[in-house]
């Protein structure tokens, strides 16, 4: 998750995943959706699909990417956020 608040207006965090598969993209979306709803977010504008290999998620306030392992690469969103806040890394 990155704090973007100092670089963009459209949002204050991205979140930038990726899955292996358009089968696990399609998991990894269903499952944020689901908790983060249950948690009382409000329900995402979705873009893309698994079958393109990046859906985006936009909770307002939060902008989640997640990736097929190639778009991740192609589109290089880590780069382009490089001067962004990680509040959290995982591996």
């Amino acid at each position: 998750m990155l704090d973007v608040r100092p670089l963009a207006t459209f949002a204050d965090f991205l979140v930038i995943c990726t899955a292996g598969n358009e089968r696990m993209v399609r998991a990894v979306v269903k499952e944020i959706d689901d908790q983060l709803v249950q948690e009382g977010a409000p329900t995402p504008k979705v873009e893309g699909s698994p079958e393109t290999g990046w859906v985006l998620l936009d909770f307002g306030d939060v902008v989640v990417h997640i990736f097929s392992p190639e778009q991740r690469d192609f589109y290089k969103l880590d780069k382009l956020w490089q001067k962004a806040t990680p509040v959290v890394v995982l591996q």
